[in-house]
């Protein structure tokens, strides 16, 4: 009977740790599925009446975000998400090119068109005015800054009218503080290993993550250590015996 006990404890545990391990993707899954969810929420309320075409997750500036695309009439909208606390990073639209006519009469001066810009982003500073030709349609290309965005638009040269716009959040990062420097970087593999040859350092981003690649020779091993050169924790080890 106590056997037969024991037996039946033990396959319980066995069927609740497999009930874990399935349950632990699933776990993961949902909580994407949440979040995705909440960003096509936000671009909604943003766009209100658009219908979403696509949603994208990629990594930009080795920063992970939802990139959005979104329909409303005659514009296309292109939005762009931080993933990490779902904030807006940038944002713009565009009148699809066959609904924007050629048009007629002269073409507008260079200060009306910067007039025309000022109106729609009050206080910015303009940085640059350029004329050309898209889709056979004269434009005006205009850039500005004015806090933490910068903007483009477009204004149709012969119409004044707005035809494209975008905002994006600019960042000023701290010089030299973005990431730790490749001698810090050998500093922590050698700490790791108790010492040994730095053979050679490497920079890369893998699959968006900034991190230092650092080969290192002690004794009879050679070890490949993947740090992450912002927080300098170490992300993983190999190592190899230099007799295999």
């Amino acid at each position: 009977m106590t056997t037969r006990r024991r037996g039946l404890t033990i396959f319980f545990l066995i069927c609740l740790a497999a009930l874990t391990v399935l349950c632990r993707p699933h776990t993961a899954f949902a909580k994407k599925a949440t979040t995705d969810r909440k960003i096509q929420n936000l671009a909604k309320k943003q766009v209100k009446g658009g219908s979403i075409l696509e949603m994208d997750q990629e990594y930009e500036k080795g920063v992970l975000v939802y990139e959005i695309k979104m329909l409303k009439g005659k514009k296309e909208y292109e939005l762009t998400y931080r993933a990490s606390d779902a904030r807006l990073i940038s944002y713009g639209w565009e009148t699809q090119p066959y609904y924007v006519k050629r048009g007629s009469g002269e073409i507008i001066s260079v200060e009306k068109c910067r007039e025309l810009a000022k109106r729609r982003v009050a206080n910015a500073r303009i940085t640059s005015i350029v004329r050309k030709r898209s889709h056979g349609v004269d434009i005006y290309k205009v850039k500005a800054q004015k806090g933490n965005k910068k903007y483009e638009m477009k204004f149709h040269a012969r119409t004044g009218k707005l035809v494209e716009y975008e905002w994006e959040l600019t960042v000023k990062k701290k010089q030299n503080a973005q990431y730790i420097s490749a001698e810090r970087a050998k500093k922590i593999a050698l700490e790791k290993t108790g010492g040994g040859t730095v053979l050679a350092v490497k920079f890369e981003m893998d699959d968006g993550v900034p991190v230092y690649e650092v080969d290192v020779m002690k004794e009879y091993l050679e070890y490949e250590i993947k740090i992450h050169a912002r927080t300098g924790r170490i992300l993983e080890i190999d190592t190899e015996s230099i007799y295999d």
